[in-house]
């Protein structure tokens, strides 16, 4: 596997997107300074570093692991990509929750960083399709000008982080974890999310104005909230679970 760096790019996971579209499906991670056009989860805007300079990723950690992959079943990888990433910054547990389906908070209800997977069919004749997964940590201190719930850093509990040395703890361990997905599927990550389950015993409440009583997370990943018509498994990208009665994350 390769490892580029680049000082300024739109965005690293739609340049290995780009890539695979065009029959590029070599596993590589791609690291960036600065995105001028980062996407989140349902087309939301990621800002990474603003002026940190070339080779100084002091405020933001933003970077994409892009390699061929032909899991039996992708649900869940988010959430075990996000176990992995929570379990290298935060060993002890104690700092770190995830929230479904892809954020990291920290203890406090507030977003570190988050996760965007997409996958694209390289036009090579090969079965496996070619995931991307997309990882921003905030890394410094971040304004929290137009956000409801200012947002978390990793220098809070780890004063002397720096991006690069966030991303040595969690590259490897990602990669070894990613494969470890493709063969198994999300059951041996269940443990590590449920001890990191930000939502589960919470009143929540769905992007269609649904509320209801979060349960955890089934076998593949999906969310269970306790509906009054019953429990409901909660599986689409498209929706958005924030705990009730507070601002959106």
């Amino acid at each position: 596997m390769s490892v580029e760096w680049v000082p300024e790019i739109d965005s690293t996971n739609t340049e290995l997107m780009r890539r695979a579209r065009a029959g590029d499906a070599a596993p590589v991670l791609l690291v960036t300074d600065r995105q001028t056009a980062g996407r989140g989860r349902l087309g939301r805007p990621w800002q990474s570093a603003s002026d940190a300079g070339p080779g100084r990723l002091d405020e933001s950690l933003t970077f994409s692991l892009g390699l061929p992959l032909a899991p039996v079943d992708w649900s869940g990888l988010s959430l075990a990509v996000g176990a992995s990433v929570a379990d290298s910054l935060d060993p002890t547990g104690t700092q770190l929750r995830l929230k479904w389906p892809n954020d990291l908070w920290t203890v406090q209800d507030r977003k570190l960083g988050g996760i965007l997977i997409e996958t694209a069919m390289p036009h090579v004749a090969e079965a496996q399709r070619y995931v991307v997964i997309g990882i921003g940590i905030n890394i410094g201190p971040r304004p929290a000008e137009g956000l409801s719930t200012a947002p978390a850093w990793l220098q809070e509990f780890r004063p002397d982080a720096t991006a690069p040395h966030a991303l040595a703890d969690i590259a490897a361990p990602l990669v070894r974890n990613v494969l470890r997905f493709a063969a198994r599927g999300f059951a041996p990550f269940a443990q590590d999310f449920a001890a990191r389950d930000a939502l589960r015993g919470r009143v929540v409440s769905l992007s269609d104005g649904t509320i209801g009583a979060c349960e955890g997370v089934g076998p593949g990943g999906e969310l269970l909230v306790r509906t009054a018509a019953g429990l409901q498994s909660i599986t689409s990208s498209e929706v958005s679970v924030r705990p009730a009665g507070e601002g959106q994350a």
